[in-house]
């Protein structure tokens, strides 16, 4: 909003508005069952802590995620020196071991969900779910019954546009 119009106070008028607006309301943080069959992989980049957005599924196997994060990653980062992550199955496994012996990089285990451990990806998830929420809620594309659509896939470019150029990004 900030980018197409702008006034003085802005920012409290908006809130304010948000605060009211019914669509904003039904779309708050659920604490029910998470919907979707998606997992998220993101990694701040550490020179400006900017986060690649890209979408996987649970059953994705260790080569597919490695392959994942090798295509749309690594070629445009450079190989990481440290990857902290949580104690899944596809980063403990031989494959993922075998490659950070080669690339000399270090991954760090972390508990998931423990802002402690790292509080800039924990922030960062939790936005990225609130944004997911608030735009499949009124999306366009595979809506179910209710009228709410589950394929943020689809729209997970436009959400890291957003998060990248809001004002507590990078």
């Amino acid at each position: 909003m900030q980018t197409c119009i702008c006034w003085k106070m802005w920012q409290k008028d908006y809130a304010e508005y948000c605060k009211t607006c019914d669509r904003c309301q039904k779309t708050n943080k659920s604490t029910g069952k998470r919907l979707g069959n998606m997992i998220k992989i993101e990694e701040p980049r550490r020179p400006c802590k900017t986060p690649i957005f890209l979408p996987c599924h649970k059953d994705d196997t260790a080569m597919d995620t490695d392959l994942l994060i090798w295509n749309r990653v690594v070629s445009w980062t450079g190989i990481f020196t440290n990857i902290i992550g949580d104690r899944e199955t596809k980063l403990t496994s031989a494959l993922w071991t075998n490659l950070h012996q080669l690339f000399g990089t270090k991954l760090s285990f972390s508990t998931a969900h423990h802002p402690l451990t790292h509080g800039l990806a924990e922030r960062m998830i939790q936005t990225l779910e609130d944004m997911a929420r608030r735009i499949c809620a009124y999306g366009l594309e595979f809506k179910d019954c209710g009228g709410f659509t589950h394929d943020w896939c689809t729209l997970l470019p436009a959400q890291e546009v957003a998060y990248k150029t809001s004002s507590y990004s990078c």
